[in-house]
């Protein structure tokens, strides 16, 4: 199985790991048929262990790659980096301005479930298109044989992508359900917020494969994403726990486990 990933196209590997955080996601999902509110403390571990797993692999996966290619292609790496982050970041602002407008009208009609649910759907499906596009840049950059970016680091990348996805499909499925929704059809619309990850995934693959100048801002612009969804989202709503030390120690863990694994086997 492992020969078989190795040896296919980049674009097929991205795929298969788009695939992959959508079947997290599909996990997430079906925690609506076990209980009506998961534990707190677990899901919010998941958040700051992602957050940690995110933060490593936009240094060790993303950027410390794009500097190391900015410099091969004569570009200037700091600047080249600079730009590609501050665009990954205001990418993700964007999205995170068109969430909070499509949540507002949601919160608009209340008396109305049915839009009040596809305003729900909406937004999270929105906010899985850059994670598509940035799993898919970390294995379409393979084919450069860049120093730091390996196949090791792409599935890494991918997995802290996963790990987050749990409770997003978490996120729908449960609130579908307390609007009335069956249990089968609140897990359905849940793990479909995600299926746009695996052909989001395909299309920045193929993107990084075709012009390689772009693929400095295209790293960097993966890794200032990660940052804005770790530091802006993931590491705040994992604070919330009132236990807030061990959030932070699972947080550093997970920065930890993902910067041995870049460094170590990457």
């Amino acid at each position: 199985m492992i020969n078989f990933f190795t040896g296919i196209s980049p674009v097929y590997q991205a795929l298969i790991a788009g695939i992959f955080t959508w079947s997290i996601t599909l996990l997430g999902s079906a925690v609506v048929f076990l209980f009506k509110k998961p534990n707190d403390t677990f899901m919010d571990s998941m958040l700051g262990f992602s957050a940690g797993v995110m933060i490593a692999a936009s240094f060790f996966s993303l950027i410390d790659p794009a500097i190391k290619m900015a410099d091969s292609l004569k570009l200037c790496g700091f600047m080249a980096v600079s730009v590609g982050f501050i665009l990954g970041v205001v990418l993700l602002y964007l999205s995170d301005l068109l969430y909070k407008y499509i949540d507002k009208k949601k919160n608009r009609y209340t008396s109305d479930k049915k839009k009040r649910c596809l305003m729900l759907i909406t937004s999270i499906t929105i906010h899985n298109i850059p994670e598509g596009l940035v799993i898919g840049v970390g294995f379409g950059s393979l084919i450069y044989n860049i120093t730091g970016s390996s196949l090791m680091s792409a599935v890494t990348l991918a997995l802290g992508i996963g790990i987050q996805n749990f409770p997003e499909g978490t996120a729908v499925s449960l609130p579908l359900r307390r609007e009335g929704y069956s249990r089968f059809k609140a897990f359905m619309l849940g793990q479909l917020t995600a299926i746009v990850e695996p052909i989001c995934a395909v299309i920045g693959a193929i993107l990084v494969m075709k012009i390689k100048c772009i693929l400095p801002y295209l790293l960097s612009m993966a890794a200032g994403a990660m940052f804005y969804v770790a530091v802006g989202d993931l590491i705040p709503e994992s604070q919330n726990n009132k236990n807030k030390n061990l959030m932070t120690i699972i947080t550093l863990v997970g920065f930890t486990i993902m910067m041995f694994l870049d460094v170590s086997l990457g």
